[in-house]
């Protein structure tokens, strides 16, 4: 899929799909070990634009009650109010305001990141893996992306911790779409 033709293809509009698509953290706890985390429970998609990046837009909705670490007890913690505020805020949303082509398969994706009801901007870079024909699942095709961001937990107001737990957090994101083909 280097060909910037066969990527022209690709146009339209494309939901998640939930069962290819991992979107995960990482940050460091008490400066000496990692956490990795991921959102089990979430919706989203893209129109995307294969002639011009630039008029793609991408939108999705994490449930903070998805959330899963593989320690129930921090999960629960990294839910309550310290952290994400699920009671409050039981959403996580992003919604693109930029799409630029960086290479033939790379790009960056910068939007808005709503979290403990706080925006603010957030950039991935990502990079196109992989196209293919849909296996059964709708009746269009699927594309795949990977991708990684980091942000300061401290721009959304996430502030419990302290120096137990560093600032910057890793977003990594494996990405698949789907594309429903027009009737």
């Amino acid at each position: 899929m280097n060909d910037l033709s066969e990527q022209a293809a690709l146009t339209g509009d494309y939901v998640l799909d939930a069962t290819r698509t991992r979107i995960g953290f990482v940050s460091r706890a008490m400066l000496i070990s990692t956490v990795r985390g991921r959102f089990e429970e979430f919706e989203g998609g893209a129109h995307l634009d294969g002639e011009d990046p630039s008029k793609s837009e991408v939108r999705l909705t994490l449930r903070t009650r998805g959330l899963r670490t593989g320690n129930a007890r921090r999960d629960e913690h990294l839910r309550g109010a310290d952290f994400l505020d699920g009671d409050h805020h039981p959403d996580i949303t992003f919604t693109s305001t930029r799409v630029r082509r960086t290479g033939a398969t790379r790009f960056t994706l910068t939007g808005d990141l709503t979290i403990r009801g706080t925006t603010g901007p957030v950039t991935v870079d990502l990079e196109l893996t992989g196209t293919g024909n849909g296996t059964g699942i709708g009746t269009g095709d699927h594309i795949a992306f990977t991708g990684r961001g980091i942000l300061n937990r401290r721009d959304w107001n996430v502030r419990w911790g302290g120096r137990l737990l560093a600032d910057k957090v890793t977003l990594e994101l494996e990405v698949a779409l789907i594309h429903y083909a027009q009737r």
